[in-house]
Formats: C-alpha cells, structure tokens, sequence
C-alpha cells in the first residue's frame, strides 16, 4: 500500500504542475496579439487548435489530480480529512472551481469561438466584421485563463502547506505574488520567467 500511495503522490503532484496550461495559453494569446489584429487563416486555425487541444489535456490532469487525492487521502488519514483539515478543503473547492472554469470555457466560449471561424478560409480575406465578433469571446476566455491560473498557483500554495503551514503572512504574500504573475501574465508575455 506505501508503494500506491508514494505513486499516487507523485501523479498528484506532477498532474498540478501540468496544470499550468492556462500561464502557456495567456503566452499563446499575447504571442497571437504581436501578429497585429488582421485575421488569418493559418494563424488564427494553429493558436485555435492548441488551446482548444489544451482544454483536453487539462481536464485529463485535473481528473490525476481529483483521483490521485483521493487515493492519498484513503491511504493516509481518510477522506473525512477533508472536513477537518482546511488547507484541503480549499485546495479540494480550487480543484472543482477549476474544472468548472474549464467546462465553461471548453463547452461554451470555445464553441462559439469556433462557430465563428468557420467564416475563415484559407487563401481568403477574413470578413470584416469576424474580428469584431471574435473579440469578446477571446477576452473573456483570456480573463478565466488568468482567473485559472492564480487559482492553480494557489492550490499550489497551499498544497505544500497540507499538514505543515507556512507563517500567515509568508502564505498571503505569496498568494498575493501569485495574484501578481497571474495579471503579469495576461499583460505580457514574461519573455523572462519570473522577471
């Protein structure tokens, strides 16, 4: 049983790391935005179809992270330390937050998004107005990009305060930093990490 919870702990783990598809999305979309506002084609279809692809890969990692919890949780000190525990409890409520985040994007913003480009053909001049049309949904979804990845730093934060807390003060300052990379990263393209 050591060996399925040390496993189950390792996918828990990496799983969160690869969660950071939202930081790669907002990069992807500031990276579009230097290609001027004019659609196109080729474009507009490859950074479409890598965040649209995004979305899948996410909700594969989030349900490791959902699962491989539970199992640590039923191997080590029972899933009713959910109730007693509230660095869990957030980190559980992040967890369902986030996969509601991404349902409604995946389901709802990226159809539309997509009913729209259908418009697109390769070889041709975008319609006028299709950007126009474009746009709210775009920065919408970019928004909850944002809004996802501070909560994945979060529930980062936290899950390495499972049983041993950080100083307050030292947890709010960083959530605080990780509100800060979150809106960095919807406004630049933090060609250099962290700086």
């Amino acid at each position: 049983m050591e060996h399925i919870y040390n496993i189950a702990k390792f996918l828990h783990v990496i799983s969160f790391v690869f969660m950071s598809i939202p930081l790669f999305n907002l990069i992807i979309v500031n990276e579009r935005a230097l290609m001027g506002p004019s659609l196109n084609y080729g474009t507009d279809r490859y950074f479409e179809n890598i965040i649209q692809r995004g979305a899948i890969r996410c909700f594969v990692f989030q349900w490791t992270v959902l699962i491989s919890g539970a199992i640590i949780l039923f191997l080590g000190s029972g899933l009713t330390a959910i109730l007693t525990n509230w660095v869990l409890m957030v980190k559980t409520l992040i967890l369902v937050l986030l996969m509601s985040l991404l349902s409604y994007v995946h389901f709802s913003i990226q159809p539309k998004i997509e009913n729209l480009l259908i418009s697109l053909s390769p070889g041709e001049p975008a319609p006028e107005e299709l950007s126009k049309k474009l746009a709210p949904f775009r920065l919408q979804r970019k928004k909850l990009a944002t809004v996802c990845l501070f909560f994945v730093i979060t529930a980062i934060i936290l899950g390495v305060q499972t049983y041993n807390r950080f100083h307050p003060y030292v947890s709010i300052s960083l959530i605080f930093l990780a509100a800060g990379f979150s809106l960095r990263a919807n406004k630049s393209l933090i060609r250099f990490g962290w700086f």
